[in-house]
């Protein structure tokens, strides 16, 4: 039995104190690859960010809104797990300044600075024990397997699940499974619950073992 920790979700950064930039993820992915886990008999951690639903029962929960905040929640959590599954989509910029009080309409155009959030993945699996591993996710709209590719090997994954926009907000999922030679283990589509126990398998499979 492994110890996996699965950041899901979106997060928030806040532009001032009630508005804030974000994405449609919905934690669905994160959900079913939780419950996939617990029927392999593994222990779940899931450091989520806002979302509308419930983790499934067995899966430990930590929640949080900022990238910030899920990074430091998940950088405690890593060392004590065997592996990491960063199927969240933490929002990619955040405001160089948040303003102290909510900003007025002025009738003209708003200019936001905006500075790139900290990539949790990269972070965490650049840190990870040679008996740690990390999986992570890659949404692209173009070049798909390149981009992939290039990220698995940026952020030190040993495996990357390619999917695309369709994905955020469904109950469905496309996806290509990546090993870090750039082939394609496996394609899994349908509903999130079935792709990700075929997800899970080739964790299960090259990964874990037993």
């Amino acid at each position: 039995m492994a110890k996996i920790l699965i950041t899901s979700g979106p997060t928030r950064q806040f532009l001032d104190p009630v508005r804030y930039l974000t994405n449609a993820s919905s934690g669905r992915m994160g959900s079913a690859l939780a419950a996939a886990a617990l029927e392999l008999g593994h222990e779940v951690l899931v450091v989520s960010g806002p979302v509308s639903l419930e983790y499934p029962p067995g899966a430990q929960v930590v929640s949080v809104v900022t990238t910030d905040e899920m990074l430091a929640a998940a950088e405690q959590e890593f060392p004590a797990c065997e592996g990491l599954i960063g199927v969240a989509a933490p929002c990619d910029y955040q405001p160089l300044k948040v303003a102290e009080e909510k900003i007025a309409k002025t009738g003209g155009p708003l200019a936001l600075h905006l500075v790139e959030t900290p990539d949790i993945v990269a972070t965490l699996a650049s840190k990870k024990r040679a008996d740690q591993w990390a999986v992570g996710f890659a949404l692209e709209t173009q070049d798909h397997r390149f981009r992939a590719l290039a990220k698995l090997e940026r952020k030190s994954c040993d495996l990357m699940i390619l999917n695309g926009p369709a994905a955020m907000n469904a109950d469905q999922n496309d996806v290509e499974i990546i090993d870090p030679t750039g082939a394609v283990l496996e394609a899994a589509a349908g509903k999130k619950q079935d792709v990700a126990r075929r997800i899970m398998a080739m964790i299960q499979k090259r990964l874990i073992g037993g």
